[in-house]
């Protein structure tokens, strides 16, 4: 799915030549709305063509409000509880990206992309490895 995301990102990049607005740099509901729907008004209304451009299984929109669980999250069973993926977007036009920023249990930094796409692997207990569109 992170792969999914990043080349929806791209995607809208090109098709408006600006990156989508995501201030939360998590997959929450105002960035699921924007890019997987057809309607621009509310949080969508950046775009404005009304372009999906990423269409989502149900298992990663199924969540539990209760839990925090809205907007892009991973399928049940890759966690003890859903989460949103995290992304962050080069919108400086560096070169790079350093989710550090964002998980600053990470020890990635610098990506040479123009966006990065990730979740904090389950199985490493320290909160350190990234599982995502980099290594």
């Amino acid at each position: 799915m992170a792969e999914s995301i990043k080349t929806a990102v791209n995607a809208f990049y090109a098709e408006y030549s600006a990156y989508p607005s995501n201030a939360s740099r998590m997959t929450d509901t105002n960035f699921l709305a924007l890019m997987s729907t057809t309607n621009n008004t509310g949080a969508s209304a950046q775009n404005t063509r009304g372009i999906a451009f990423l269409e989502v299984p149900p298992k990663f929109t199924n969540g539990v409000a209760s839990d925090g669980d809205l907007g892009l999250v991973t399928s049940k069973g890759f966690y003890s509880k859903m989460s949103n993926f995290f992304i962050l977007i080069d919108t400086g036009g560096v070169g790079f990206v350093n989710p550090n920023l964002v998980s600053s249990t990470l020890t990635n930094t610098n990506v040479p992309s123009s966006v990065a796409v990730w979740v904090l692997d389950p199985k490493d207990k320290t909160g350190k490895k990234a599982v995502g569109t980099f290594k």
